[in-house]
């Protein structure tokens, strides 16, 4: 799914998730969510735990989450909320690892937030999963090697969690990339936070998204612009961070040597289907970032009518003078009119004349190949839990062996060749 909620201005409406939150006590809060947090720490007997895919750099890998606070922009999603509040984390190559244990890809609350809602979304089984026992290959607050590296961004897709993200993520610290993967709250299907505030009394927030945001042209406009500000603001962050500053909003010690890890004279950004759209367009707007990669996102805005075509973003209509890596599947989601559009955006981007436009396309793949999905699913349809037609639909054809690699290196080989000079 890909969607946000409310578009701009004071009469800016709130989509609500349907089926899961309509029908649990998730956005009620209470004594629903409790019982399935519970029920996401402790699991059930028999259920089943899928695994990551381990990275294959040289590099051991540490990882720490910061919450970030934006005080000089409101919310767009929520009226209530005065600020932009983020929660990232970071994937570094590490120092050493020892007594550093490694963490879940996701908390039990994200867990529990994840089962109710993302499994709907996707087709994922709705029960018989411990989402909350999946580990990562990351070590929390293990400390950083105390050297310059390239830094990344990272911003999922429309109405997924960053955590969605975690094997590639991984995967490009292992090689000697400082990675920041980006939850867009109340874009993201959940997100928790460490603390409740004045203005939020629960820990968490869920998606707003009811459906695909690009039927909603506002919405799809007011969902880009705040990922790309997001983006923006984080990079604005990781400065000061190298510069010696504690950005984490409530002052959490930081893994040693974090900001000495950070050149930001080399930083790169990628996403996936909206946030590759975002990054896309972060790149044309701001100079910071040296190149990018967008994961099957769509160059335009959505059609304001039928039989219209969407306005092209700046970067398709005017071209980049940076490396720009456009890297789909030949099994697009959605309607044949989706996939002409997304290719109409595509073939739109002009010759620059000190631009590197790359694109390729992966075979036998679908759009949620390059999330860790590619990884999970197959597991789920061996373990009798999800069809052959939902994990072909999700991820593709192509065996997770084959997938997960062909992925990796191209993404990889694109940011060692322009930021590693």
């Amino acid at each position: 799914m890909s969607g946000s909620a409310g578009a701009p201005g004071a009469s800016r409406r709130t989509f609500v998730l349907t089926s899961a939150l309509a029908t649990g006590s998730l956005l009620a809060g209470g004594a629903g969510t409790a019982r399935a947090q519970a029920r996401a720490r402790a699991g059930s007997a028999g259920d089943v735990t899928v695994r990551l895919p381990a990275p294959t750099g040289p590099h051991r890998v540490g990882t720490v989450t910061l919450y970030l606070v934006d005080r000089s922009r409101p919310d767009p999603w929520d009226d209530a909320i005065p600020v932009r509040e983020l929660v990232v984390t970071v994937h570094y190559p590490a120092r050493s690892v020892r007594g550093c244990p490694v963490v879940p890809q996701m908390t039990p609350g994200a867990a529990a937030l994840f089962q109710q809602i993302d499994v709907h979304i996707h087709g994922l089984p709705r029960s018989g999963v411990d989402w909350s026992a999946t580990l990562t290959h990351a070590h929390g607050g293990a400390p950083a090697q105390p050297v310059r590296r390239p830094v990344l961004l990272h911003s999922p897709g429309g109405g997924d969690p960053r955590t969605l993200g975690t094997a590639l993520a991984e995967e490009l610290a292992s090689h000697g990339y400082v990675v920041v993967s980006l939850d867009h709250p109340g874009d993201a299907s959940e997100v928790e936070f460490p603390n409740t505030t004045a203005y939020r009394d629960r820990p968490y927030r869920t998606t707003v998204f009811r459906d695909d945001p690009r039927k909603e042209p506002r919405v799809a406009r007011t969902m880009i612009e705040t990922r790309i500000a997001d983006l923006r603001f984080v990079l604005d962050r990781l400065a000061g961070l190298a510069a010696g500053r504690n950005p984490d909003a409530l002052g959490r010690p930081l893994p040693e040597h974090l900001g000495r890890a950070l050149d930001l004279r080399r930083v790169g950004c990628y996403g996936h289907s909206a946030g590759g759209t975002a990054v896309a367009e972060a790149l044309y707007e701001d100079r910071r970032f040296a190149a990018a990669v967008n994961l099957e996102g769509y160059l335009s805005h959505p059609p304001e009518g039928p039989g219209q075509e969407g306005e092209l973003y700046p970067v398709a209509r005017y071209g980049v003078d940076r490396p720009l890596f456009l890297l789909g599947t030949d099994g697009f989601i959605g309607q044949e009119a989706a996939r002409k559009e997304l290719e109409a955006s595509w073939s739109a981007m002009p010759a620059h004349p000190r631009g590197r436009i790359r694109r390729r396309r992966i075979d036998g793949a679908t759009h949620w190949v390059f999330t860790d999905y590619a990884a999970l699913a197959p597991q789920l349809e061996t373990a009798g839990l999800m069809t052959a037609d939902a994990r072909h639909a999700l991820v593709g054809s192509l065996p997770p062996a084959v997938s997960v690699p062909v992925v990796r290196r191209h993404v990889r080989s694109f940011f060692d060749r322009h930021l590693r000079r």
